[in-house]
């Protein structure tokens, strides 16, 4: 009798012995939620545009680097692009099918295209995981990055992109006014122009900062959006409509005023930010991504000098007045090779750079973000809190290359700086049509 109950507890200890065996090689594999847990090892490739001194750039940094001393098993092969480089060199990789495995995604066109060629795959799951996050984003902030029900991104941050940023100082010392027409803008450039003085900085060295920061804005105060959106899908309106060669002329008469300092196509957009912060223009029209580069730059007599507010009113324009041009900001996309344990720890990076904590992080280095976080004003810069005010405050309008295809998007692009050169609006007009008339096939 001895002897049977102690081979009976013998079994029973060689079966929890191989039970406890079996439970650690299963945790070894997977940890809460079938992810890959520390042992597994993950190789993936992150590309971002982080590359800046701007407190937004050195948050993200910091975000992907402690994303690695938590996550010891996975191995990122990091490309830091930067902005002005960024979109040439990912359309160049798309185009040979070859996406890395998290980047920078941008909304509208891009998402539209990308997803069309099979290059990335939606977040929804990763998204609706996390219901609390997901909850916590502004209304429609989702909509730029889905396509055919499904999600592609969340939103990194919030771009209004027609900022006019002024200088209180210059423009009082010179007997000016904040511009809130179009004639008493004209004014202020021909007085500060005649007293030696750049009225507005700019720098379109990468060619879509006029577009974006400026045209957007200046061309729906002209056409109103609802003609601007039935030109993107060549339903009812055409870019050689004479409202739009109208907006083209706008643009080309400041050219002609001297609104930009020499060689603006010679300098690109942080170069131009540091050239406002300095204070060696008045004003200067950009996005709201400038506030990161400002905080880091500016010293804080010369933030103290700083406004903000939209542009001024067109006369006889069919647009709303008080609005920015603006979108969500960019979202880290998932390329089509990112399966199994990788797309897991893919989700996981995802998570950290755009989740709860890491908005509330950009929001503080002074970055705006479509999520729902409480503004400490102590932990900014005095034209971040004029900033978030007026964007509260304002509806957002279309940003040209967001609606438009790429090709048309590019034309635009192109044919402004050849415009501020003295181009013809007229034929600038005629390429911009073909370009998004070609690019939908028609």
């Amino acid at each position: 009798m001895k002897k049977r109950l102690a081979l009976v507890a013998i079994a029973a200890l060689l079966i929890s012995i191989l039970a406890a065996c079996g439970g650690t090689n299963d945790k070894e594999k997977t940890n809460e939620g079938g992810k890959p847990a520390g042992g597994e090892k993950v190789k993936l490739s992150l590309w971002h545009n982080f590359t800046g001194d701007d407190l937004r750039a050195q948050t993200m940094r910091s975000i992907i680097e402690q994303f690695q001393k938590d996550h010891p098993n996975v191995t990122l092969d990091i490309q830091a692009i930067p902005p002005d480089g960024y979109k040439t060199r990912l359309k160049t990789v798309a185009a040979a099918g070859e996406m890395p495995d998290v980047f920078i995604l941008s909304n509208g066109s891009m998402t539209q295209e990308f997803s069309a060629a099979g290059l990335i795959q939606p977040v929804n799951d990763l998204i609706d995981s996390h219901q609390e996050w997901k909850d916590g984003f502004m209304p429609n902030s989702f909509d730029a990055f889905t396509v055919d029900g499904n999600i592609y991104s969340a939103p990194m941050g919030l771009s209004p992109t027609s900022i006019l940023y002024y200088n209180k100082s210059i423009l009082e010392q010179n007997g000016l006014t904040v511009p809130k027409t179009w004639d008493e803008l004209m004014n202020a450039i021909s007085v500060l122009k005649g007293k030696g003085i750049t009225p507005i900085a700019l720098g379109n060295k990468a060619a879509w900062l006029a577009q974006s920061s400026i045209f957007s804005s200046l061309a729906d105060r002209v056409t109103g959006t609802e003609w601007f959106l039935k030109a993107v899908k060549q339903d009812g309106a055409s870019f050689t409509d004479p409202e739009f060669v109208q907006a083209l002329t706008y643009m080309q008469d400041l050219g002609k005023a001297g609104a930009f300092q020499d060689g603006f196509n010679a300098i690109d957009n942080t170069q131009m930010e540091q050239m406002f912060a300095q204070g060696k223009a008045a004003m200067m029209i950009d996005g709201g991504w400038a506030l990161s580069n400002l905080a880091s730059n500016a010293n804080a007599e010369a933030l103290e000098q700083m406004g903000a507010t939209v542009l001024p009113t067109i006369p006889g324009g069919k647009g709303e007045p008080n609005t920015l041009s603006g979108v969500v900001g960019v979202g880290m996309g998932l390329g089509k090779d990112a399966t199994g344990v990788k797309k897991d720890a893919a989700f996981e990076l995802i998570y950290a750079m755009s989740g709860p904590d890491a908005q509330k992080r950009t929001l503080e280095s002074n970055q705006l973000v479509s999520y729902k976080v409480e503004l400490d004003k102590s932990k900014v810069s005095p034209i971040f809190s004029e900033v978030y005010e007026l964007v509260n405050n304002v509806k957002l309008t279309p940003v040209y290359d967001g609606k438009l295809t790429s090709a048309g998007g590019e034309a635009v692009n192109n044919g402004l700086q050849e415009l501020l050169m003295g181009g013809k609006p007229e034929d600038i007009a005629k390429k911009i049509q073909d370009a998004q008339s070609k690019a939908l096939g028609q």
